[in-house]
C-alpha cells in the first residue's frame, strides 16, 4: 500500500509504476483505492470510477472495474459532493453529513477489497491525503484501516520538492498507532532534484529514530505523461502553434481527456478563465462539468459569454463536450433538482434543449460523425471511441451548427485518427508511459526491495 504525508505527494504515480512493475513479472495485479475524490472519472465494468484507478488498472494489464474504486466522491460545490458507490450515484448518501456516510460505506469497501484479494495475486493499494489527519482518524475508511484489513506492507511517500520532507515523514510516523507503525516497510522521497548522495545523513538519522529505512528516492519529473487526477493538470501554456483553449470553470470535469494535446507537436494548449485568455486562440473547448448550471453562471460572471459568441460567429471552431454541449444549447431543464432545480438559459449556439433525468448514462461509446462542415469536416466519417457520463439528455449524441460542434462523447482527442485529421499529429498513448514508470521504480528503489515486499 502506498500512503502519503500529504495530498500531491505522488501516491497515484507510484501506484501506477508498481502496477506495471509487478505485472511485468507475470503476476495478476490490480489497483485499489477505497475512496477517491475527483471529478475526473472513467467508465469501467459496473459504472464510473476514478480516472487514476482506471489508468492504474491499464498499467496492471487488467480490466478496470468499479471494485477497484468502490467509493467515488464527485465535488459539486464547496460543501457538497455526489457519492458514487460501486459505479452508481447514491442520492440518499449524497445528502447525508460527511461523518454519517462512513458507517454505510465501510462494508462496501471491505467487501470489494476482499473480493479483489481473492481474484488477484497482488493488490497495489493507494491511500488518500495523509494517514495522520487525526481529526479524520475515527472515520477513516481509506488509509490505515484499509492497510490493517489487508495486512498490507505500507510505503510512506513525501514530496521533497516542497521542503520539510523528513519532518513530514517523522511527524506522520509519530501520529500513527503502534500497530500501524509496524505495517510500514519504507519511506520514499519523491520529486527530488539533484544528487541523492547529498541527502545523507538524513535518511540514516530518520531510520535510527523510527526503524524504517528510506527505500526509494524518485527524481522530479517535468512531464511524467500520466493524466493528472484532479482539476487543471497544468496551468502553464504548453507547446506552440495551433492554440486550443479549454475553459477552466470551477467544476470542470474529465479534463484528463485533453492530456494528449499537451504532448502534440504544433499544438499549444491554454486554459481560459477571463476574456483576455481568448485572444489569439484557434479552437475553444467547453469541457464537461459536474454542475453545469453553476459553471454556466460562472462563465457569464467572468464575462466570457460575449467573446465566446464572437469567436463562433467569426467562423472559428468551438467545441462543447458533455456539460459543454449542454451549455451551448437553448436551455437546461432540471425539474427534479438533480443538480440545480428549474430551467436555465443556455448560450443559444446550438438548437437543442437538455433535460436532466434521474438515470445516469454511463457507457463506452463508438461514434461515427457525419454531415460535418467547415473545420469539423476533417472528422467526416471517422469512427471514434470514448465514453459517456451524464444525467442530461439532449436528443442527440452530437450536433453541429456553423463552426460550433457539441457532443456527449468524452475522449475525442484520445483517438489517434482525430489528432491526425485535426492537427496532423499523433500521440503515442499511455503504454510507453507505463513502461517508463516501471523502469523508474526499478532504477530508484533499493536493489531487491520491491521483490522482498512480496515475500511471506
Amino acid at each position: 500500500m502506498v500512503q502519503g504525508t500529504s495530498s500531491g505527494a505522488g501516491k497515484s504515480l507510484l501506484v501506477t509504476a508498481l502496477c506495471r512493475y509487478y505485472a511485468r513479472q507475470g503476476l495478476r495485479v490490480a489497483p485499489f483505492k477505497a475512496q477517491n475524490m475527483s471529478n475526473n472519472a472513467r467508465v469501467g465494468v459496473g459504472g464510473e470510477m476514478g480516472s487514476a484507478q482506471y489508468f492504474q488498472a491499464l498499467a496492471a494489464k487488467t480490466t478496470p472495474e468499479v471494485r477497484m474504486n468502490p467509493i467515488l466522491l464527485k465535488p459539486e460545490g464547496e460543501n457538497r459532493s455526489q457519492v458514487v458507490v460501486l459505479g452508481k450515484p447514491q442520492p440518499e448518501l449524497s445528502r447525508l453529513p460527511w461523518h454519517e456516510r462512513k458507517a454505510r460505506l465501510w462494508p462496501v469497501v471491505r467487501q470489494a477489497l476482499g473480493e479483489l484479494r481473492e481474484t488477484y495475486d497482488l493488490l497495489v493499494i493507494e491511500g488518500a491525503g495523509s494517514p495522520a489527519e487525526i481529526n479524520l482518524k475515527a472515520s477513516d475508511i481509506v488509509n490505515m484501516r484499509v492497510a490493517r484489513e489487508a495486512g498490507a506492507r505500507v510505503l510512506l511517500v513525501a514530496d521533497i520538492d516542497r521542503g520539510g520532507a523528513f519532518a513530514h515523514l517523522y511527524g506522520t510516523y509519530l501520529l500513527l498507532e503502534p500497530e500501524e507503525r509496524r505495517l510500514l516497510r519504507g519511506f520514499v522521497l519523491n520529486k527530488f532534484r539533484g544528487d541523492a548522495g547529498l541527502l545523507s545523513p538524513a535518511p540514516e538519522r530518520l531510520e535510527a529514530l523510527t526503524g524504517v529505512p528510506t527505500v526509494g528516492v524518485l527524481p522530479f519529473l517535468e512531464s511524467h505523461g500520466l493524466p493528472e487526477e484532479d482539476g487543471v493538470f497544468d496551468d502553464r501554456a504548453t507547446g506552440e502553434g495551433f492554440t486550443v483553449a479549454v475553459v477552466a470553470y470551477p467544476r470542470a470535469s474529465n479534463l484528463d481527456e485533453f492530456e494528449p494535446l499537451k504532448h502534440l507537436k504544433g499544438v499549444r494548449l491554454v486554459w481560459v478563465r477571463k476574456p483576455a485568455d481568448l485572444q489569439g486562440v484557434h479552437l475553444v473547448v467547453l469541457p464537461g462539468s459536474k454542475h453545469t448550471a453553476d459553471d454556466l453562471r460562472w462563465l457569464r460572471g467572468q464575462g466570457l459569454e460575449k467573446p465566446l459568441r464572437a469567436h463562433a460567429q467569426s467562423g472559428r471552431p468551438l467545441l462543447g463536450v458533455c456539460g459543454g454541449l449542454q451549455m451551448l444549447g437553448q436551455a437546461i431543464h432540471d425539474p427534479l433538482g438533480i443538480e440545480a432545480p428549474g430551467s436555465h438559459q443556455g448560450l443559444g449556439l446550438l438548437p437543442l434543449q437538455t433535460v436532466f433525468e434521474p438515470n445516469k448514462v454511463q457507457r463506452h461509446t463508438r461514434l461515427r460523425l457525419t454531415g460535418l462542415s467547415g473545420f469539423w469536416a476533417a472528422l467526416e466519417g471517422v469512427e471514434m471511441e470514448g465514453y459517456e457520463i451524464h444525467h442530461g439528455q439532449s436528443g442527440s449524441l452530437y450536433l453541429q451548427q456553423g463552426s460550433v460542434l457539441g457532443l456527449y462523447l468524452h475522449g475525442l482527442f484520445e483517438n489517434p485518427e482525430v489528432l491526425r485529421r485535426l492537427f496532423g499529429g499523433s500521440h503515442a498513448g499511455l503504454e510507453p508511459v507505463f513502461e517508463a514508470l516501471a523502469d523508474l521504480a526499478a532504477k530508484h528503489f533499493a536493489k531487491g526491495f520491491l521483490e522482498r515486499l512480496l515475500e511471506p
